[in-house]
């Protein structure tokens, strides 16, 4: 089993910016050492006659049918918004001026 060095830790912790100090970046190592031991544990499963997947669990879609019915009406659609006007929610400016 491969262990991670301190050097690749440092390494992933910059490309992360995370500032980690010399304790927890020791910690850091050992724990993600554990992890990369762990995780090639599974090397040792047998998996040739299992199939590949995108989900853990069978996924399909189901649509509703797309029927134009009334819109729900000004009102009701700004009455619970924080900041609002007559005909629009307010929000505050994200691209300035």
């Amino acid at each position: 089993m491969s262990s991670l060095t301190r050097e690749e830790v440092e390494k992933v912790s910059l490309l992360a910016r995370l500032r980690l100090s010399d304790d927890e970046l020791t910690k850091m190592t050992e724990q993600m050492s554990q992890i990369v031991s762990y995780v090639e544990l599974l090397n040792e499963v047998n998996t040739e006659d299992v199939e590949p997947m995108a989900h853990a669990v069978e996924q399909f879609n189901v649509f509703a049918e797309d029927e134009p019915h009334q819109s729900l009406p000004r009102d009701a659609a700004l009455s619970n918004a924080p900041k609002r006007d007559d005909e629009c929610f307010r929000v505050p400016a994200v691209l300035g001026d």
